[in-house]
């Protein structure tokens, strides 16, 4: 997705779904939790138009540097296997320094990201955290995965991203969102008459979903879930 291949999109996403699968790995959380993911009509071309309820059981944290991956999923299994979220989280301390818990805060494709065919867009506001929906376990075969071009997430609670953190309340991840999620793919070029300077693309009404979901869960770095079958 960065720089100005055509495959971009693909590669960088790619990226970001490979990075989340490093939350089987050590110092993960691999606790229960508590959470929903819904939504009243999600389309995924090829595979589900309709409602969804993922029916979250597994909930996971990684943190690195300053970010944290948060991944919420029906089940243990590796990502490549399973129907989840992840979201990718930047400037933990940020937001948990600033003020800004409790705040609504941008989803959206990452900085350096745009649609195939697509010049990189001016970001003069990066968004906080992004996010994608990722079904497959239920539509094997398929392309199964949707990204957040739209919505927020408001944390009231985030783990401070210290492996050894002793402070209870600062292992805690709790948070809510509504995400506008959409195969990239799918973009489509912005009228010439649209008054809004934003990207050069849009994307089409009846191919993108909003997603709501809420998570509520402690970090406890222990024995990694086994990624395999």
């Amino acid at each position: 997705m960065i720089g100005i291949a055509p495959n971009r999109v693909c590669r960088t996403l790619a990226w970001v779904t490979g990075w989340c699968a490093i939350c089987a790995g050590p110092g993960c959380s691999v606790g229960t939790g508590e959470g929903a993911v819904t939504s009243e009509r999600l389309f995924v071309d090829g595979c589900w138009l309709g409602t969804f309820d993922l029916q979250p059981n597994f909930f996971a944290a990684n943190p690195y540097d300053n970010t944290l991956t948060i991944r919420v999923q029906r089940g243990e299994r590796d990502i490549r296997e399973s129907d989840g979220i992840t979201m990718l989280v930047n400037d933990v301390a940020g937001i948990r320094g600033g003020g800004l818990l409790g705040q609504e805060l941008p989803l959206g494709l990452p900085v350096g990201v745009s649609p195939i065919g697509y010049g990189l867009p001016d970001v003069p506001n990066p968004p906080a955290a992004s996010l994608n929906l990722y079904l497959h376990n239920s539509c094997r075969g398929q392309n199964a995965e949707l990204f957040a071009v739209d919505g927020y997430v408001n944390f009231e609670k985030l783990f401070s991203g210290d492996l050894n953190e002793d402070n209870a309340d600062d292992r805690l991840t709790k948070g809510t969102f509504v995400a506008y999620v959409v195969d990239p793919r799918d973009a489509v070029p912005r009228s010439s008459t649209d008054a809004d300077a934003g990207p050069a693309y849009t994307y089409p009404a009846d191919r993108t979903s909003r997603v709501d979901g809420e998570f509520n869960f402690v970090f406890h770095r222990g024995t990694p879930a086994q990624p395999f079958p």
